[in-house]
């Protein structure tokens, strides 16, 4: 089972209605599961110690985020170069963990952007239009261009707050260049979920637990694994009726699951 964090299990620092309770579950049947979060903006440590302070205690290694799947892709598939981060610290623990050079802001205004290989975008609660500005210019320069996640939102305790999306619709805009995005629905994250899954434990089959038509549910549709929707973040029933994109199970909130839960594995499904 692979769970999205934000808006599944809680919403800011508020736990939400049975999180707890489905992984003890989960965890007494041995059923193996990771946290796939296309949140970049902490590492997966720091997430371990948010989860144990609300009361789910799981190991650093069940953690994914689009920032660590996004290292794992540039290990693979691209050639060492300097790195600009527009993102959080977790983002920039990952790259900083690449060993290839990360390029300050400052470094930026010495002309040094000229250097910059790889342009990395996440959600980055400092942005600052200097950052759009030497982002957009080393793309321009010919960098690559990277974004962690597609999220435009993300659920937090007061709303829904601009997310990595948002960030990199800017850029796009002001580049005239598409980026490569490695966080759900797409495939470098699903390659990095199912190794990560695979040395847990044997895989008959994935279910995608997340609270997101586009990006949650269509991950789970694309890749062939049973779509969960948690009406406990951003999308809501009236989404459901609207879009083609269908979940096969709509659960009010991760209590209700951990009740079918109960039943599905009882009757050996």
């Amino acid at each position: 089972m692979i769970f999205d964090m934000d808006g599944v299990l809680y919403r800011g620092n508020k736990l939400l209605p049975g999180a707890k309770e489905v992984i003890e579950f989960l965890q007494s049947r041995g059923v193996p599961f990771i946290f796939l979060t296309n949140n970049s903006t902490k590492t997966a440590k720091v997430y371990r110690k948010k989860l144990a302070s609300m009361g789910i205690e799981v190991p650093e290694e069940r953690i994914l985020t689009s920032g660590i799947a996004t290292r794992l892709y540039m290990e693979k598939h691209f050639r060492k170069g300097e790195i600009f981060v527009i993102g959080g610290k977790g983002l920039e623990e990952e790259m900083k963990t690449l060993g290839w050079g990360v390029i300050k802001i400052d470094e930026c205004r010495d002309g040094k952007w000229k250097k910059i290989a790889h342009v990395v975008v996440g959600l980055d609660p400092d942005l600052t239009y200097e950052k759009l500005k030497y982002g957009t210019l080393a793309i321009r320069n010919g960098a690559n261009f990277i974004g962690t996640n597609p999220d435009t939102t993300y659920p937090a305790e007061e709303g829904l707050y601009p997310g990595a999306g948002a960030i990199i619709a800017a850029l796009e805009a002001s580049t005239e260049k598409k980026p490569l995005i490695i966080g759900k629905p797409n495939k470098p994250a699903y390659e990095a979920a199912l190794e990560k899954l695979r040395s847990i434990g044997e895989i008959k089959e994935i279910w995608m637990i997340g609270d997101r038509l586009d990006t949650d549910i269509t991950f789970a549709k694309r890749f062939g694994m049973k779509a969960v929707l948690v009406l406990t973040g951003v999308s809501t029933l009236k989404d459901v009726e609207k879009s083609n994109i269908k979940p096969d199970l709509v659960v009010p909130t991760l209590k209700e699951l951990r009740d079918y839960l109960e039943v599905y594995l009882d009757e050996g499904r």
